[in-house]
């Protein structure tokens, strides 16, 4: 995949950073696989680890452009962000040991359950209480979950708004809320997976490939994302655009059916 196509990519991340808060990595985990296929093997791990790096510039700078009356929910979260980062450091460990297929099927059966999760249990399609921004609003993630979530997050390399949001959602919080505030959730589980990644061990199919890899880091196709990603991510924090909640819930699942299926036609 070329850079162009890359790059191109990449403005789709910064749109889904923004409304869905994914941080980019969802949607780039099936699209460094086809990018990275050539290295065989360890192209999960390198499409896991590139991801989290994309993560760690998408989802901080969405952090630092969302507005403070907004971040406000997340007061008094700190030990739920210690444990989120403790749990994404051992994902990203075990990451580099898992079998070849393991996280690839792993990803689809996870985003599969969590889409029939969604449809079937009430509390997602309709906000309970559309309580927002309320300084008394239910915290995003209850803290003895962080380090579950970190784990499974940082493994799948899905950046953990596939887990915080529908939880923030039944915990009433809006659409928009909900996936503003999983971005800084996201940030402290990719800093340390993408820490660990770049200490990876070698992949030695990556010369044969001409693959340039720091650890399990794909730079290239890393710097590829975040430049289409970044200016989008700017615009949109500025001038977000306007979707009834319930809309905002359909499509966050209408782009999770979209990756479940993109990814094994990556494989």
């Amino acid at each position: 995949m070329d850079v162009v196509a890359l790059i191109a990519i990449g403005l789709l991340t910064g749109v889904t950073t923004v409304l869905f808060g994914f941080g980019g990595g969802f949607v780039a985990v099936p699209v460094l696989v086809w990018a990275d296929a050539a290295l065989g093997a360890d192209t999960m791990r390198v499409a896991t680890a590139t991801s989290a790096l994309v993560m760690v510039v998408n989802a901080g700078f969405a952090t630092v452009v969302t507005p403070r009356r907004v971040l406000r929910a997340l007061r008094g979260s700190g030990t739920l962000f210690l444990l989120l980062a403790a749990g994404a450091s051992a994902g990203a460990v075990a990451t580099r040991f898992a079998p070849a297929d393991l996280a690839r099927w792993a990803f689809v059966a996870y985003v599969a359950l969590t889409i029939a999760d969604l449809l079937l249990r009430p509390g997602f399609l309709r906000s309970c209480t559309g309580a927002g921004t309320a300084p008394d609003a239910p915290r995003p993630l209850p803290a003895v979950l962080g380090a579950p979530v970190g784990a499974v997050a940082a493994f799948l390399g899905v950046g953990g708004s596939v887990m915080t949001v529908p939880v923030m959602r039944r915990a009433g919080h809006t659409m928009r809320v909900a996936t503003a505030l999983a971005n800084p959730l996201t940030l402290a589980i990719a800093l340390p997976a993408t820490a660990v990644s770049l200490c990876g061990a070698a992949v030695p199919a990556a010369v044969d490939a001409h693959v340039r890899l720091v650890g399990l880091v794909d730079l290239r196709a890393a710097s590829a994302l975040l430049v289409g990603a970044l200016p989008v991510i700017a615009v949109l924090r500025r001038r977000p655009p306007r979707i009834p909640d319930r809309t905002y819930a359909w499509a966050y699942i209408g782009l999770l059916a979209v990756v479940t299926v993109a990814m094994p036609l990556a494989a």
